[in-house]
């Protein structure tokens, strides 16, 4: 595979992260239906302490290993590639094996006191074995980052993503009948399979590019004359440094430890999320498996829809970074100002017509994703934050590509702290219940997109036009009541074909409102990628 450009290399893993994102959808609404809310409750349980632990592991190696190999790459290095690579992947394969002891060891203690609900027990037996294999993957794909390659990275993605969707319900399906606990382990039997496949794609590229370099080696000592046998892995002498070395695991470890230290942060809200949450639910006098089916609701199968566009808003962070990294390098203020204008107003304007789907018809499309309409009310009440969370996106690209992560990083801080809080005080409350979860899930999502507006604001004094939201807004009640009318009309026998109906007749007068309110222009279309050449003049 050849070396691409930062861009096309970024459209690459883009373009894989949106057909993963949909393609992940489909377990989440086959799952469901196999093992049920509660099923998914005990599969959703297991991944907060997975996602710590492969913090631990993989938190910043990878993002080092692809720093320093591109580095090591510029120099025309292979030697120090090699020992990059082998050092990173020993470091990791050392915490994986480790840490996966570890988490067998305290597993019993972890279901029967930290959770609530024993039957997790099976769900993380077996996830026990993605820590080495995620570990080893994070490796390899930081290797052909660093190598500017993402051909193999976003090929794994996807091999993994198509593994994991059909074996996870597969082996679902197949454990239910031993009990519920082994149909939610099934499920993350899959993601095990899923992993190994992706694992698989990485060894063989691996393998190739190695025969590749070698190969490479070879051509040039036959045009430069016969050299000896340890001259294929010896550093040419014009590029010998003149000091000496630091360490290798010495300087990965002080390349990845403030990266994993400032993801721990997200990590550990989660795991404190799920524990807390479970905790205050039995409090509040809910039985263990209803509680546990009302987390797997929310964080199974309502956060999941919320989260859908955040595919759209993604594509404008990755954007972002580079334009204003670019313009503030240049003191171009101008150009921070319009840069960041763009991406908001896309995210309003992209975001706002999910929300008014997930507003009015939360109860056909649960019913339609899941069969289950009791858990439509969640929807409903976060659909709101929506726009929020897709605002949330350009903003947090913004503060790190002007040199403010450590705002960032605060701001996500006291959103957590604040969220946890409330879990506790509301979510143990009998009249609320997984509400007082949702209701502090929605107040940190809404802190942080404020607390990070008005960072940004304060950093380049940006803002955006109130007209833009007015108009935005308007045009979401247009097509709220027309897509109502229209469903309402039940023309055709089906739900969901009257839900497509209404969704699609909405979603055309909402961009014909956006075009005749001029939200959306021909600069705006021009720059979608494929699509836009369509509209340059």
């Amino acid at each position: 595979m050849t070396k691409q450009t930062f861009i096309k290399g970024a459209l690459i893993l883009l373009l894989a992260g949106v057909v993963n994102r949909i393609l992940a959808f489909v377990p989440r609404i086959a799952l469901p239906r196999i093992i049920g809310a509660e099923g998914v409750g005990l599969y959703q349980l297991g991944y907060p302490f997975l996602i710590v632990l492969l913090t631990i592991i993989t938190g910043g190696i990878p993002l080092a290993v692809a720093k320093w190999i591109a580095e090591a790459e510029s120099n025309g290095d292979t030697k120090r590639v090699k020992q990059i690579f082998r050092s990173a992947m020993a470091l990791t394969v050392l915490l994986a094996l480790l840490l996966t002891a570890l988490f067998i060891v305290l597993m019993p203690w972890i279901t029967t006191k930290l959770m609530t609900d024993p039957r997790v027990y099976e769900t993380l037996l077996m996830m026990s074995p993605l820590l080495l294999i995620i570990g080893v993957s994070s490796v390899y794909r930081g290797y052909f980052q660093g190598k500017q390659n993402m051909i193999p990275t976003a090929l794994s993605q996807t091999i993994e993503t198509v593994i994991r969707i059909v074996l996870a319900l597969l082996f679902a399906k197949w454990l239910l009948q031993y009990g519920l606990a082994w149909g939610a382990a099934g499920a993350m039997l899959g993601v095990v399979a899923g992993e190994l496949g992706g694992l698989a794609v990485l060894l063989v590229q691996y393998a190739n590019d190695r025969k590749r370099v070698k190969l490479g080696i070879a051509r040039e000592s036959e045009e430069n004359g016969p050299q000896p046998a340890s001259a294929i892995d010896a550093k040419p002498k014009s590029y010998s440094p003149p000091r000496k070395r630091e360490p290798v695991v010495r300087r990965l470890i002080s390349l990845s430890v403030p990266v994993t230290a400032s993801r721990m942060i997200g990590s550990l809200s989660y795991l404190l999320e799920s524990i807390l949450t479970a905790r205050a639910l039995a409090a509040a006098g809910i039985a263990v498996s209803a509680a546990t089916a009302q987390y797997g609701a929310l964080q199974g199968m309502i956060v999941p829809i919320l989260l859908l566009p955040t595919a759209l808003t993604y594509s404008l962070a990755v954007s972002l970074v580079p334009s204003l990294s670019e313009a503030a390098a240049k003191g171009d203020r101008a150009t921070i100002h319009k840069r960041l204008h763009q991406s908001m107003r896309l995210a309003l304007v992209t975001g706002a017509p999910f929300v008014v789907v997930m507003l009015l018809f939360a109860e056909p499309l649960c019913r339609i994703l899941y069969n289950h309409v009791e858990i439509a009310p969640m929807l409903q009440w976060m659909a709101p934050v929506g726009l929020f969370i897709y605002l949330q996106a350009p903003l947090q690209a913004a503060l790190q590509a002007l040199d403010k992560p450590a705002t960032a990083l605060m701001n996500t801080f006291i959103g957590a702290i604040v969220k946890l809080v409330l879990i506790v005080e509301l979510a143990s409350d009998p009249e609320l219940g997984i509400y007082g979860a949702l209701i502090a899930i929605n107040v940190n999502i809404v802190l942080v997109t404020v607390l990070h507006w008005i960072a940004v604001v304060r950093s380049v004094g940006f803002s955006m036009e109130i007209l833009d939201f007015i108009k935005v807004g308007a045009a979401m009640l247009i097509m709220g009541a027309a897509s109502l009318w229209i469903m309402n009309l039940q023309a055709l026998p089906a739900l969901w074909h009257n839900f497509i109906i209404a969704c699609t007749a909405g979603i055309i007068i909402y961009l014909i409102l956006m075009v005749l309110l001029k939200i959306i222009d021909r600069y705006d279309v021009e720059r979608i990628p494929y699509l836009g050449r369509f509209f340059r003049s």
